[in-house]
């Protein structure tokens, strides 16, 4: 099976199949190409609830937080920034999924609520969407899950590190 991208194999083209430096770019290669094949699927399966995976995450959150969240604790729980959630609080508050209001103790406040449509949707995505994403993993077993989850990890860690080049432009 070939799953790498046409881009990754023009990059490839260059080096000799032999060397270790062409396998390293290959399993790089198809680690992104898988990566983008689970981001391309996780969109098609919510575009039909006219959500991305991030107003997904917007409506988890809150659907964790029924009396609500502020903004501020929202961007921060979602790991986005303030400006980036304003652009999906604009999406979801326009589409129905959720409320902003002003906060019952402090009128400046602004609490971020769901609607019952945004309820209706994260209960039934949540259950769902995590399923699928289990199912991802469903082929493999458990020693294999802990071998990739090491090795995903030795990977995250070698990505971290400073390249030479970034050593030599400081």
């Amino acid at each position: 099976m070939n799953i790498l991208e046409i881009k990754h194999r023009a990059l490839l083209g260059t080096e000799t199949q032999q060397t270790s430096h062409y396998q390293n770019m290959r399993l790089c290669f198809e680690l992104l190409s898988t990566a983008k094949m689970i981001d391309l699927s996780c969109a098609q399966r919510l575009a039909p609830y006219q959500l991305s995976e991030s107003r997904f995450v917007i409506l988890f959150l809150l659907q964790q937080e029924p009396e609500g969240l502020a903004p501020h604790l929202l961007a921060e729980r979602a790991g986005i920034t303030r400006a980036t959630l304003t652009g999906l609080l604009d999406g979801l508050e326009r589409d129905g999924f959720i409320l902003r209001n002003h906060s019952q103790t402090d009128r400046r406040s602004i609490i971020v609520t769901l609607t019952d449509k945004g309820k209706q949707t994260a209960t039934s995505l949540v259950s769902d969407h995590s399923q699928w994403i289990a199912s991802l993993m469903a082929p493999l077993n458990e020693q294999e899950k802990q071998m990739l989850s090491t090795l995903l990890g030795k990977i995250w860690t070698a990505a971290q590190e400073p390249t030479d080049h970034d050593q030599s432009t400081r």
